[in-house]
Order: structure tokens, then C-alpha cells, then sequence
């Protein structure tokens, strides 16, 4: 047990925190039999032991435990002591792509592009490659700044395969990119992301509106759309450097 009540998880109980010592001792436990720490079928330390461990009353120790055991993830059984029931499993974690999509367009139409630079290009080698293009082949290019009450909050560098470049590349000043996929018969599927930290180079600084080495928030995302049955193909490559000062990354998730 040593192992699972180091010195740094026993510290974590505070009793300058404003919540009562008892709930912070149940959501420690709690989160650690949730995450598979305090397996099925282990016996925990008695209430003695548990107190003196955190340094808090037996009192206190004991309504942590009881209510452990009033959310089922315990069983307390008197000459027996307390043991774990709760059988940890690994659940993946899912992001809707439904809202996620309806975000994406909602922050385009709630703020405006300013396009550096566009085209019908030959995409760098990686990027050919993950948008499976052959030699030469090209993809619709786009640079753009995006700002919202005039403030510069996103560098987006974009390369799409399988659309034509508009009429009026104008366009993309506020309508979504999604929607014009959608016009030309591409729906996303599948929206594979990682996050990371930049500084900001030169080119982007100046677009930013930053100091050169500046900390960006870097998004680099691949949407997907289906080519079979049990098939799909990148068609879209997307990176985005966002200015820290003007913009958060927040996601919601559910549990299945």
C-alpha cells in the first residue's frame, strides 16, 4: 500500500482547504478506485490506520469509507474490513463530431478572415503524403488571419484535397470552410487533433501581431472523410497558431 499512499497523495489532504476533510478523503480514494489505483478486491487500511496516515480523526476517516461504500465502490463487512468492489474498465473517451463541427463553423461566422495568400499549390511532402496526392498534384492552399473585435486570434494555414478553388476566394472572409466542403459534396467524418506550443516565428508574428519567439497555442488537425465501407481518406490538413492573450482551447466530452 505504500506504493498507492505515497507522500504526495497523502498531502493533498489539506485542512486549510475550505471543503470538509471527510469529502476530501472520499474523492481521493474515490478517484483511485475509479481509475483502477485501488483494484477490485483490495483491502483497504483500517480507519485507525487510514486516520493516522492523513492526519485526520477516525471520525473523519470512517464517513470517508461510508460513503464509499454508499456509492457501491466498497463493501465494509464487520471482522472482514473494507474492500473494493468496483470493477475498474478502460472506457474510451469521445468527443461528439457533431458539436465539434457546429463550433468550428460557429467561431467562423462569429469572427472574420483576412486571407494572406491562396491558391491551387503543391503541398510539401508530409502533408502530399497524408493527403495521399501523387507527385505534382495539387490542393486547395489557404492562409488566412482570423480576428474578432479586432483582435488577431488565429494564423490558419489550410490544404484540402479533392475541391476546386472558388470563383471568388473572397468567400472564405466569413463563410465556413466546412460549408463549402459540403457545397462540393465533401462531408467530414472522422476530426483526428493535437495540441501543442509554438513560438511564434517571424511570418506569424508579424501577422499576429506578436513579438517574434511569442508562446502560440498549436492546433494541428486532420478531418477525414469516408471512401468505403470501412474506409476513409485524409482530405483536409489543417494547422492553426493561436494567439494565448485573445483565445482558450475548451473541449467537452462524454463518457461512453
Amino acid at each position: 500500500m505504500d506504493d498507492v499512499f505515497t507522500t504526495h497523495l497523502v498531502g493533498q489532504i489539506s485542512k486549510q482547504s475550505p471543503t470538509p476533510l471527510y469529502h476530501q478523503l472520499f474523492s481521493l480514494l474515490k478517484s483511485r478506485i475509479l481509475d483502477g489505483t485501488l483494484a477490485l478486491g483490495l483491502r483497504l487500511p483500517p480507519e485507525e490506520q487510514l486516520a493516522e496516515l492523513f492526519k485526520v480523526s477516525r471520525i473523519t476517516a470512517k464517513r470517508a469509507m461510508d460513503d464509499l461504500a454508499g456509492e457501491g465502490l466498497v463493501e465494509r463487512r464487520r471482522g472482514r474490513g473494507t474492500h473494493v468492489i468496483y470493477q475498474y474498465s478502460p472506457k474510451p473517451v469521445h468527443a461528439p463530431l457533431t458539436g465539434m463541427l457546429q463550433e468550428i463553423e460557429s467561431m467562423a461566422r462569429n469572427s472574420s478572415a483576412e486571407i494572406l495568400d491562396y491558391g491551387m499549390r503543391v503541398p510539401p511532402g508530409a502533408i502530399r503524403e497524408d493527403l495521399r496526392l501523387d507527385d505534382g498534384e495539387r490542393a486547395l492552399h489557404l492562409l488566412r488571419v482570423r480576428e474578432r473585435d479586432g483582435m488577431k486570434f488565429g494564423h490558419y494555414t489550410s490544404w484540402t484535397a479533392g475541391v476546386e478553388m472558388p470563383a471568388d476566394p473572397g468567400i472564405f472572409q466569413h463563410t465556413p470552410r466546412l460549408s463549402y466542403f459540403r457545397e462540393q459534396g465533401l462531408e467530414v467524418t472522422h476530426v483526428a487533433q493535437t495540441l501543442s506550443a509554438v513560438a511564434a516565428d517571424a511570418s506569424v508574428a508579424n501577422a499576429l501581431g506578436v513579438v517574434q519567439g511569442s508562446p502560440l497555442l498549436s492546433l494541428t488537425r486532420r478531418s477525414y472523410r469516408k471512401t468505403g465501407a470501412e474506409s476513409e481518406q485524409i482530405m483536409d490538413f489543417l494547422v492553426v497558431l493561436y494567439n494565448p492573450a485573445h483565445f482558450q482551447y475548451s473541449m467537452d466530452l462524454t463518457l461512453d
